[in-house]
């Protein structure tokens, strides 16, 4: 996959590749992937590898995400936590941006080099919002960021 380079003036200049997904709360709403998600993820798929992580509760993540370009990863651990903070190092955390909105996300987010909380329908937890760079209102705003990388600049520069 190719590398993005973003130069955020008075921050960093990004080097990304991949964009790790939660599934529940963030891309999908009691199981079943959000229609404008669908919409935007081939367009994210022709400029970064796209990454969901789930414990997939509902058993639908496969189903969901049948047909689209993505890696789907669910996860084993008792630790879901730790599982996906070391999946998101395992792609080389520095090229990574990771979504999410749960409590087991904030080290995910922490990890990567841009952290982005969802505060969606489920809500986010305080701690995942506390370890984020961004917060967005919907994950469509979040990956918008990506296809039209001038708002995430406006954003981050200092």
């Amino acid at each position: 996959m190719q590398k993005n380079s973003i130069k955020i003036p008075n921050y960093k200049t990004l080097t990304l590749t991949n964009i790790v997904l939660d599934y529940n709360g963030t891309i999908a709403k009691d199981g079943i992937l959000k229609e404008e998600v669908k919409q935007i993820l081939p367009k994210l798929t022709q400029k970064y590898s796209v990454h969901i992580i789930t414990a997939d509760t509902f058993g639908s993540v496969q189903k969901e995400l049948e047909g689209f370009d993505v890696f789907v990863n669910v996860l084993q651990s008792s630790n879901h936590t730790l599982e996906k903070s070391e999946y998101i190092q395992s792609l080389n955390a520095k090229e990574c941006v990771a979504l999410g909105n749960g409590a087991n996300d904030t080290q995910m987010l922490q990890r990567a080099a841009i952290g982005i909380a969802i505060l969606g329908e489920e809500g986010c937890s305080f701690q995942t919002l506390q370890a984020s760079d961004i917060v967005c209102k919907s994950i469509n705003d979040a990956l918008e960021l990506f296809l039209n990388e001038k708002r995430l600049i406006a954003t981050l520069r200092v």
